[in-house]
């Protein structure tokens, strides 16, 4: 249930584009084609999904205080955690050059589209979001780190895949034009976002109501534990 809960949460709550607004450089950019959008959104999936585990590792084994106690009791005292920005942008661009081989082997087509955006990864704030976000809110173990990582990407692609497919129609569109261009990008960005904005009801929807029911139970069981007040005998005064 941690697993689902985090994947969807991932996707649609804290998505990076409209939760956060990460990575709106390549965002803006690489949305012109839907074609364009797809490899770029699943090479992002790709760096997500490897760096944000590998990062975990990182950050438990070697940088916060007291990781590398597993070298022996005196290193316990150890703190290397300013050394995480260094280590994730290594494994970051690391992870990037192999996409990039990759993708100028198999798909020229897709490199030569993708331009300089595809190497602009590495500096990717959507992609280094990703391993601070896993930092700060404390993932517990390597398989949330990778379900986080992953999820994370598949949220990022289907907003440049949305924004990508909008902006292919809307050329047959009559904007007008001051708005056009970016300025109407901008307009359905926030339009987006303010939608995704309405999943959040999904995780906490439920606990709202459990909360409330659980307040009028302890209410009546307050009320049954109060004694009864005594009925006062009238039949005295009736009588008189």
């Amino acid at each position: 249930m941690e697993h689902v809960e985090l994947f969807f949460k991932s996707i649609f709550i804290d998505n990076m584009v409209f939760a956060t607004f990460l990575g709106m450089c390549s965002y803006l950019a690489v949305s012109k084609k839907v074609s364009t959008a797809v490899g770029l959104g699943a090479a992002v999936i790709f760096v997500l999904a490897v760096t944000v585990p590998i990062n975990w590792l990182l950050d438990h084994y070697i940088l916060r205080r007291g990781a590398l106690e597993w070298l022996g009791p005196e290193y316990a005292d150890y703190d290397l955690s300013f050394m995480s920005f260094i280590l994730f942008i290594a494994t970051i661009a690391t992870m990037v050059q192999l996409v990039e081989l990759v993708v100028e082997k198999f798909s020229p087509s897709l490199y030569n589209s993708l331009g300089i955006f595809l190497p602009l990864i590495a500096v990717n704030c959507a992609i280094l979001g990703g391993s601070l976000f896993m930092q700060s809110r404390d993932i517990a173990t390597l398989g949330l780190a990778f379900n986080y990582g992953i999820s994370s990407g598949i949220g990022w692609f289907l907003a440049i895949l949305a924004i990508a497919a909008i902006r292919e129609k809307i050329r047959y569109s009559n904007v007008p034009a001051p708005l056009r261009g970016l300025g109407i990008t901008f307009i359905i960005t926030g339009l987006m976002a303010i939608g995704f904005m309405s999943f959040g009801g999904m995780l906490t929807g439920d606990n709202d109501d459990s909360a409330e029911e659980q307040a009028e139970v302890s209410q009546v069981d307050k009320i049954k534990e109060q004694p009864a007040e005594p009925i006062a005998d009238n039949t005295k005064e009736i009588n008189e």
